[in-house]
């Protein structure tokens, strides 16, 4: 079961199937304990809502979604449970609707207002109607079979959605719909081609200049699902520096579950990376199908992606500088040294040859 209140944002598909709806499911309906006015007026009303899949005898089976494998032309029957665990009366309206990855590769579901064109068009109540409305008292349950009918033309592959209870809160300015869905994964039979692939794969180095042996890589990715399959996968990412020598060790992650046709953009943090100037940020993506039903499960084949990067040491750089300027100053130093050196030397031989000159002319001198 999934719960939201927004209009378009969805919570990922592993979330907690409401308790509650289970111990509903189990009790007759019970009319709502009243208050004096004092109370009521210090304690509003809340609204709650609660779906869980049932079996053939009404009560909840423990699926946490419905999953189904289908032939086109086929229809297949089930139910659900819908319960109000609010405090007041409240109005339901059940339907089906379509579903699809958000930019961030958070599970969505459309829009009330949109029309579902994929699984949630194919859902029908018994009355025939693809949306009911009823109303239930605090703590009642009420048990709703539909049938699903797969088209004639229904393409191979996995098509999801969700079967949706909304109850809107109408507010003095603003009404809210509270909407509480689980999951359809319906898979119809036929060529399967289960795949992702990384359209976009890049790096950067963060860290500290002044500290040359701690630091990171951000990979950012885009994954794309171009097959028919519904896929998560468990991801290792690395990063290699000169001739190949480890820079850090291997990391693990994960991305939730993408669904066929749509893409998703993907942050990853790799820590523990020096800054070793060049840099070869790598990652392998391991796809697997995320499903409770061991029959759809399905082999994938990884995906390996890399880069390149540039972690500049700073430190390294500037004490290099450093050391650099110093020796020049020394070379400066010692060849100024050695020019003085030598103009002494110079000056003293012009000197005493200037003074055996005048010597010697002061001897010839004295002869004549």
């Amino acid at each position: 079961m999934l719960s939201f209140t927004s209009r378009r944002r969805l919570p990922a598909l592993g979330v907690a199937l409401l308790a509650l709806a289970a111990t509903l499911a189990l009790l007759p309906p019970t009319s709502p304990a009243r208050a004096d006015d004092g109370d009521a007026a210090a304690t509003p009303a809340t609204v709650g809502v609660a779906t869980r899949p049932a079996g053939e005898d009404g009560r909840p089976d423990g699926r946490s979604r419905f999953t189904y494998t289908a032939d086109p032309g086929q229809t297949v029957t089930d139910r659900v449970l819908v319960g109000n665990t609010g405090t007041a009366r409240q109005d339901f309206t059940v339907y089906a609707t379509d579903a699809f990855n958000g930019g961030d590769g958070a599970f969505s579901l459309l829009a009330t207002a949109d029309t579902p064109t994929a699984v949630g068009a194919w859902l029908r109540f018994d009355d025939g109607s693809d949306r009911v409305k009823f109303s239930l008292e605090p703590d009642e349950v009420r048990l709703l079979s539909f049938t699903i009918a797969f088209p004639a033309d229904a393409t191979p592959g996995d098509h999801v959605g969700g079967l949706v209870a909304s109850v809107v809160e109408e507010g003095q300015q603003v009404s809210v719909d509270r909407r509480v869905a689980t999951s359809i994964f319906a898979r119809v039979s036929g060529d399967l081609q289960p795949a992702l692939s990384i359209t976009s794969y890049d790096a950067s180095y963060e860290g500290d200049w002044w500290n040359p042996f701690s630091g990171s890589v951000k990979l950012h990715y885009t994954v794309s699902n171009p097959g028919n399959v519904a896929l998560a996968a468990n991801l290792t990412s690395g990063v290699a520096t000169w001739f190949g020598i480890p820079a850090t060790g291997l990391q693990g992650g994960s991305i939730p579950m993408l669904l066929p046709g749509n893409t998703a953009t993907y942050e990853f943090t790799v820590g523990g990376v020096g800054q070793w100037l060049y840099l070869n940020p790598s990652t392998v993506l391991n796809p697997f199908v995320d499903s409770p039903d061991s029959s759809q499960q399905l082999t994938v084949s990884p995906i390996t992606r890399d880069t390149v990067t540039f972690g500049v040491p700073w430190m390294l750089l500037i004490l290099l500088a450093l050391a650099a300027v110093i020796f020049l100053l020394l070379r400066w130093r010692r060849r100024r040294d050695e020019e003085r050196a030598r103009e002494w030397v110079d000056y003293m031989e012009r000197a005493t040859a200037a003074e055996a000159e005048g010597l010697a002319g002061a001897a010839k001198s004295g002869s004549s």
